[in-house]
């Protein structure tokens, strides 16, 4: 089924909503996951695959910043979605690279990590350069490489599966974020490297893919709609207990 860019935002915030994210979050959380389908990132497969983790999270345990100084912070997401988390983050790095030119910002202990992407997409439209790094897997050992330069709405996207594991090479949940506010940073590999190219996405392809979302609509599968719906319902619930608690008259007739 077909639905338009705004009624998919609009439900995946109520659901958001309903799973227990803070309206801000549950705002962001839903403009990330859209953003990403429409620029033909597969948005909602990344949200399907990480909702039964969602549901088993504990939305009131915020992130924690475990060190900081004027050029680096490490936040520890303590094994949770990037969407719920990435913000605090990357406004960190965001505000030390205004103050000092470059930051350095790793995020620990997240996974969903390719649903940051759309969080970067707001700090590179705030005219920053963002380049994002991680390694997803050890069969093949697999990099992701996402870097916007400033201004710009869509990266350069690049996934590829390394033919050597290095011998320390050790599991790797991690993100980390490189801002630079006065040059644009982008993938450059060693001319020398034999590199297995798994995906690659650039800007043009997004942004046609994102034409196309807001002229035809975006493709939903029935069930993940469905199930949208059904997170979405617990707000309503909860509303309709809390109307049936506070109704009736005061304690006074002034109430």
């Amino acid at each position: 089924m077909k639905v338009s860019f705004n009624e998919l935002q609009g439900l995946s915030r109520k659901a958001f909503s309903g799973v227990g994210f803070d309206d801000g979050d549950a705002s962001d959380a839903a403009d990330m996951v859209v953003w990403m389908e429409a620029h033909g990132l597969n948005g909602i497969q990344s949200l399907k695959r990480s909702l039964a983790f969602i549901l088993e999270e504990d939305q009131s345990h915020s992130p924690e910043i475990i060190y900081q100084d004027a050029d680096l912070c490490v936040v520890d997401a303590h094994n949770r979605t990037a969407l719920n988390n990435a913000s605090l983050a990357i406004e960190l790095g965001y505000v030390k690279c205004r103050a000092r030119g470059l930051s350095v910002t790793k995020i620990r202990h997240c996974h969903n990590r390719m649903l940051i992407v759309g969080y970067l997409s707001r700090v590179a439209r705030r005219n920053m350069s963002v380049t994002a790094f991680w390694r997803d897997s050890h069969q093949p050992l697999t990099e992701i490489l996402v870097s916007f330069k400033a201004g710009e709405e869509a990266p350069e996207i690049c996934m590829y599966s390394l033919d050597d594991i290095p011998d320390d090479t050790e599991p790797n949940d991690g993100i980390t974020l490189v801002m630079v506010n006065h040059v644009n940073l982008m993938p450059d590999f060693k001319a020398d490297q034999t590199l297995n190219n798994l995906l690659h996405q650039d800007k043009h392809s997004m942004n046609n893919w994102q034409e196309h979302a807001l002229a035809e609509g975006i493709e939903v599968e029935p069930e993940m709609w469905d199930r949208l719906k059904e997170l979405a319902i617990r707000i309503l619930v909860e509303s309709s207990d809390d109307s049936r608690q506070g109704a009736g008259a005061g304690t006074s007739d002034n109430d």
